[in-house]
């Protein structure tokens, strides 16, 4: 599963960039309780984007954003493809 992420507006430091935690896509499904813990072991990567940068990353990864110091807009495009089942034990939600 691939998520494709187009910018439309540059996301700086203070515009609540995403943060995500490196390699937790290829940790299966993550229950709400135990992210703090996977999270404290792995390497984190705040992403800045530039107008047009394009973004293509494994979408179950852990990832998050703290609360923009200094809020613009942060508009992004994005698709997320799947073919078939999806990896790990991770569902669609909602759709059945």
């Amino acid at each position: 599963m691939l998520t494709v992420r187009l910018h439309l507006d540059p996301v700086d430091a203070d515009n609540a960039p995403l943060r995500v935690a490196i390699g937790s896509h290829r940790l299966g499904r993550i229950v709400d309780a135990a992210v703090d813990g996977v999270v404290a072991h792995l390497p984190k990567l705040t992403c800045l984007a530039g107008r047009g940068d394009l973004w293509v990353y494994a979408t179950p990864i852990l990832h998050a954003s703290s609360a923009a110091a200094n809020p613009r807009q942060r508009r992004v495009l994005q698709l997320d493809l799947a073919q078939g089942d999806l990896p790990g034990g991770v569902e669609w939600l909602g759709i059945s």
